[in-house]
């Protein structure tokens, strides 16, 4: 897990300092913004309406713990989901310079190749497989709210661990469509180095928290990864 949070490290880093790859994100910083703030707000409704959905109703000793968990399950599950909204929207939105910083950490950077709506097309494409990997985590976790005093918590960490998964796939993307990667390869990948993409997604959604830093967490994964690989076909 520790590569993971020292991929995501290096990936800043090297968004920070290397020219190159300066020139490419700010091209990315604006649109980025104007997601974030979108989902944001989106972010903020859902997890109201899920206090009003789920906070029980009684006297007994037990309602106020029970209004902590509701609670701790609507804030974990806003975020995760709008984690996950901007991820993969950010992701398709800005393939086409996503696709140039893995090609500058592989060194034959030549420019924006191909149709950047193409681009989007293909990312689009890619989301679909992870999404329907997803969808028995989420269910699992729904049918979890029914469950009295631990259901919010067990919905919590299903939450978590499949959005975990699902973000791995998102980052994966740019530097898995230049190697030619198709789902099962992909699903290799994750399942060999399970360790290393939990830690670089825990940090990576760690980051998305911090205000303006966030905006640069979405290419510095993509980034730290593909210099991982890189290396590690050396």
């Amino acid at each position: 897990m520790l590569q993971g949070l020292l991929a995501l490290v290096s990936g800043f880093r090297r968004l920070l300092f290397e020219r190159p790859f300066r020139m490419v994100v700010l091209k990315m910083s604006v649109m980025l913004l104007l997601l974030m703030l979108a989902l944001g707000s989106v972010t903020v409704w859902l997890t109201g309406m899920l206090m009003g959905q789920f906070v029980p109703e009684g006297d007994a000793w037990y309602m106020e713990l029970l209004n902590i968990l509701v609670w701790l399950f609507a804030v974990m599950l806003g975020f995760i989901v709008g984690l996950l909204a901007y991820m993969t929207l950010g992701s398709v939105m800005a393939s086409a310079w996503l696709d140039d910083l893995v090609g500058i950490v592989e060194g034959h950077y030549a420019g924006q190749r191909g149709s950047f709506w193409l681009s989007m097309l293909r990312s689009m494409k890619n989301i679909v497989m992870p999404l329907l990997q997803f969808l028995p985590y989420a269910l699992l976790a729904l049918l979890m709210l029914i469950v009295p005093v631990v259901g919010g918590a067990v919905a919590s960490l299903i939450w978590a661990y499949a959005g975990l998964r699902l973000l791995a796939y998102e980052i994966m993307d740019a530097s898995a469509n230049r190697r030619g990667w198709d789902w099962e390869r992909r699903k290799q990948e994750f399942r060999q180095h399970r360790g290393f993409y939990v830690g670089l997604c825990v940090a990576t959604m760690a980051a998305m928290m911090v205000p303006l830093l966030n905006l640069f967490v979405l290419p510095a994964a993509v980034v730290g990864l593909a210099q991982w690989l890189h290396l590690r076909d050396e």
